[in-house]
């Protein structure tokens, strides 16, 4: 398994309109491509402006495709100008969970 973990850092003030329009109609469309969304976070304290959201992934060749089918799918395209005016910076990593991890794992400690 593979944990991808993507951080935007946001235009200020721009969590509450980023956050509306993603749950709106954005998640949705991710779902249906990504699959297993294991958590979509704002920051409170820290890095203010952030939004993480984390994605599981049996594969990086799965994740890979799932990504593909987004990037091409027409409802994602015509999404992407809603938010894309909100993200300043963007940042993503690919992780595997320890064996004790919660959402299991193999990396041995």
């Amino acid at each position: 398994m593979f944990v991808e973990i993507r951080t935007y850092r946001l235009k200020n003030g721009g969590i509450p309109e980023y956050l509306k329009v993603v749950g709106e109609t954005g998640i949705a469309i991710q779902k249906r491509h990504l699959g297993n969304l294991v958590g979509y976070f704002a920051s409170e304290i820290g890095p203010i402006n952030e939004i993480v959201h984390i994605w599981s992934f049996a594969s990086l060749d799965d994740r890979q495709a799932r990504r593909a089918r987004l990037a091409a799918d027409p409802d994602w395209q015509a999404f992407l100008p809603k938010i894309r005016d909100l993200i300043v910076t963007a940042d993503n990593k690919i992780m595997t969970p320890a064996a004790f991890s919660p959402i299991g794992g193999t990396t041995q400690a």
